[in-house]
């Protein structure tokens, strides 16, 4: 695997490194030992999937607070999203500054969330598969989330959105 860190400090884009062959390819999404050796979570405590009809649908921008915060390593297994991800650590730098990846079946890329960040995609495609590996259970007395137009952010998502959740149209500007 090919960890490549993103502008927000412990947000990694992680390519799958393949071996190839007349029959296709193998390679590893997912190891313990090497999200270890660079001093990420590598528990992973559920995996949930999420299916999504049509392209414009937008999820987010989600996350659970303290003490149940999630680590989140994130992959699309069929179609393509344009997946975001918000820093809201105070302490941070980079407090309130994102960074996307478009995530497609093709390029078979994940991302790495960690704790303390908001996260949210757009689907660019219909029938988009999105595949979560999650390091906490879903606590649901902990979920959180941000408005995915806060102009704090200034998220320029790629395509007019046409499918939301009345909860995630109605979250409040980040107010921490």
């Amino acid at each position: 695997m090919i960890f490549q860190p993103t502008k927000l400090e412990g947000v990694y884009v992680i390519e799958t490194e393949r071996l190839e062959d007349d029959r296709g390819f193998f390679g590893r999404t997912w190891c313990q030992q090497e999200f270890a050796a660079r001093g990420l979570n590598s528990q992973v405590n559920q995996a949930s999937i999420s299916f999504n009809k049509r392209r414009g649908t937008l999820r987010g921008l989600h996350y659970q607070e303290a003490p149940h915060g999630e680590i989140k390593l994130v992959r699309v297994t069929r179609g393509a999203i344009f997946d975001v991800v918000v820093d809201l650590r105070p302490e941070s730098p980079t407090f309130k500054q994102w960074t996307a990846v478009e995530l497609d079946q093709d390029n078979r890329l994940s991302l790495y969330i960690p704790d303390g960040f908001a996260h949210g995609f757009e689907t660019l495609s219909d029938n988009a598969e999105v595949l979560y590996q999650i390091s906490t259970p879903y606590v649901a007395s902990s979920v959180r989330g941000v408005r995915w137009n806060d102009p704090a952010f200034g998220i320029q998502w790629p395509i007019d959105v046409s499918v939301m959740a009345p909860r995630d149209r109605d979250y409040a500007d980040c107010n921490l």
